[in-house]
């Protein structure tokens, strides 16, 4: 992380939120969508370069059993810099001081995302559990 990259632990405006999304290869989200889900984040950290939001991640779920790392995303002009992984450590600190010992902790890991998440310990689940998608149709 260079010198003029700095953290924010902070949700993201819904316009930061849709444009890291798409600029950083993450399906894009609705307004609508964004304007009811970012409210409801449990976590969220930014990295800001120039005070403009190039990176992010977020934590959801109900805060006690179950907790889900969404939304971890780097501007492909930002991506090299160590900045993904300095987005994770800030998302474990607030894990590891707020899960409860029983959670369950989870992530779906695309491509080689996987590598920096097994940095922190997170595993794959499959053969024994696999992950699961629903996508409304026709909306």
């Amino acid at each position: 992380m260079t010198e003029r990259h700095t953290i924010l632990l902070a949700t993201p405006s819904v316009d930061d939120y849709r444009r890291l999304r798409a600029e950083s290869g993450l399906s894009p989200k609705t307004e609508a969508a964004a304007l009811r889900g970012l409210p409801n984040s449990l976590f969220a950290v930014q990295i800001l370069h120039e005070g403009h939001a190039v990176g992010m991640g977020r934590v959801i779920g109900d805060g006690g059993c179950v907790f889900q790392v969404v939304d971890i995303a780097v501007l492909p002009a930002h991506q090299g810099q160590g900045l993904g992984k300095r987005i994770m450590a800030e998302v474990m600190r607030y894990l590891e001081a707020e899960a409860p010992e029983s959670a369950y902790v989870s992530l779906i890991a695309d491509g080689p995302a996987k590598d920096l998440y097994a940095q922190f310990g997170f595993v794959p689940t499959a053969p024994l559990s696999i992950g699961m998608a629903w996508k409304r149709q026709g909306s």
